[in-house]
């Protein structure tokens, strides 16, 4: 599901690439002739592989993607409580920024089951991004609290499961995780809720995310229902770096 967080990096980057191009044709005409020739050279190369443009802005995209997560790489990758699935130890994590009220969200849950059993050494880290609705925030709410309960995995697994959310599916998946309610709510209540939602909002906006699923791999960023392949590759790649 797409959702307008924040402006995306995407149209910034196209915008600077035609200025990078405007700017070098600029500079060659002020130049020998010699320099007009490679412009004209790199102009011709984009006509004829117009795909290198697309091809550019995403290299483009992941350097600056990159530059967030190096920056904030111990926020996005630990997890909140034991808001994680997969390698105690990992070699790769993989982080995902799901809303439980979100489709693609519960139709990746196969792939990151498929992941974490062929790949032993990649940790799946789940962190909360309530953007679709009212009861998305509640969800998130409790999940964080069964995550400070150490009652992820059963919450968040029932929660999914229960199909469309509601106040009454959210109920459901309290009472089958075991949370203590009381203590669910009293730590909602202090800001230690609202201050992880709210990082994970702003992080996922610097990082260009639109909605939700979006993952974050290595120094990448991938966004919507991504295939066990696209994944598994971009787990590789990860593990290469």
């Amino acid at each position: 599901m797409i959702v307008k967080l924040s402006r995306s990096p995407l149209s910034m980057l196209l915008a600077f690439l035609l200025a990078a191009i405007a700017g070098a044709a600029i500079f060659a005409a002020l130049r020998p002739p010699v320099a007009t020739v490679d412009a004209q050279g790199v102009r011709a190369a984009l006509l004829a592989y117009p795909e290198m443009i697309p091809e550019a802005m995403q290299r483009l995209r992941d350097n600056e993607t990159g530059k967030v997560i190096a920056a904030q790489r111990a926020a996005i990758v630990t997890p909140f409580g034991n808001a994680w699935k997969g390698a105690a130890q990992p070699q790769v994590t993989v982080v995902a920024y799901m809303d439980y009220a979100c489709g693609f969200c519960r139709q990746s849950l196969p792939m990151i089951d498929q992941l974490i059993a062929s790949e032993p050494g990649v940790r799946v880290v789940f962190r909360e991004l309530p953007v679709l609705s009212a009861e998305s925030r509640i969800a998130a709410e409790y999940s964080l609290a069964a995550a400070e309960q150490g009652k992820f995995a059963a919450f968040h697994d029932t929660l999914f499961a229960a199909g469309q959310l509601s106040q009454a599916s959210i109920d459901a998946a309290i009472e089958r995780a075991g949370l203590d309610r009381a203590r669910a709510k009293a730590f909602i209540a202090t800001p230690a809720a609202e201050q992880e939602i709210s990082r994970n909002l702003q992080t996922a906006g610097q990082l260009g995310v639109t909605g939700t699923p979006s993952w974050v791999v290595g120094d990448r960023v991938l966004s919507g229902a991504v295939t066990p392949e696209a994944m598994k590759e971009a787990v590789a790649a990860a593990r290469k770096a």
